[in-house]
């Protein structure tokens, strides 16, 4: 694998990660709720699921997914489930400023288990991932060389783009938790709430290739 390989998989894939999905709402909404370092555990389950979802591609389970329809179609509508309860749980807070004073237990809403849990959960329930991966990945890929080393090459760079892109976007929402008062932080929360439902409709309605 190239070093010229490297640099364009690394454009690509900072170009998709910047564009707001689950995950990097995830980021902002944790950053003006929790802070950065709460943040950071949400960071943490993402990049482990980018792992987790490059290591079932290179093991074949993106292309199952494309071709069973059973199985694409069950991946998918636990994700829709799972990102409409987040964001049926931010439309019906009270306000990120609120939230925050009460999420300094390592129980409940920010502790640092649920936010890792609640950011991995989100990417590995989303089919569009694993069909993401498996039509990306083997584009960077040379087949003539171990197949192997270049997946853990990408997965570690992508993992790396994903963390920093994510880090901006929870610290844009930390920053702009404190120029908010508390019912601009509760329409900040409305807004990413909407938006993680907008996304669970998205995908409720998404199709495999061919289907």
């Amino acid at each position: 694998m190239t070093d010229v390989t490297v640099l364009a998989f690394s454009l690509v894939a900072f170009i998709g990660i910047a564009t707001p999905g689950p995950t990097v709402l995830l980021a902002l909404t944790n950053g003006s709720r929790f802070g950065m370092r709460r943040a950071c555990f949400g960071m943490v389950g993402a990049v482990l699921s980018d792992f987790v979802l490059i290591g079932a591609v290179a093991l074949g389970l993106g292309a199952l997914l494309a071709a069973s329809e059973f199985w694409f179609t069950v991946v998918k509508w636990v994700g829709v489930a799972y990102l409409a309860f987040l964001g049926v749980v931010l439309l019906r807070s009270r306000g990120t400023l609120d939230v925050s004073l009460r999420a300094g237990g390592e129980d409940g809403a920010g502790s640092a288990r649920s936010l890792l849990l609640k950011s991995f959960l989100v990417a590995v329930t989303n089919p569009k991932g694993y069909l993401f991966f498996s039509a990306f990945l083997p584009q960077f890929i040379n087949p003539a060389a171990p197949q192997s080393q270049q997946y853990l090459i990408l997965a570690l760079v992508f993992a790396g783009i994903d963390f920093l892109v994510m880090f901006g976007y929870a610290a844009l929402g930390s920053q702009a938790v404190r120029m908010l008062r508390t019912s601009g932080a509760l329409w900040l929360d409305r807004i990413c709430g909407g938006a993680l439902l907008a996304l669970a409709g998205s995908l409720a309605f998404y199709r495999r290739a061919g289907s």
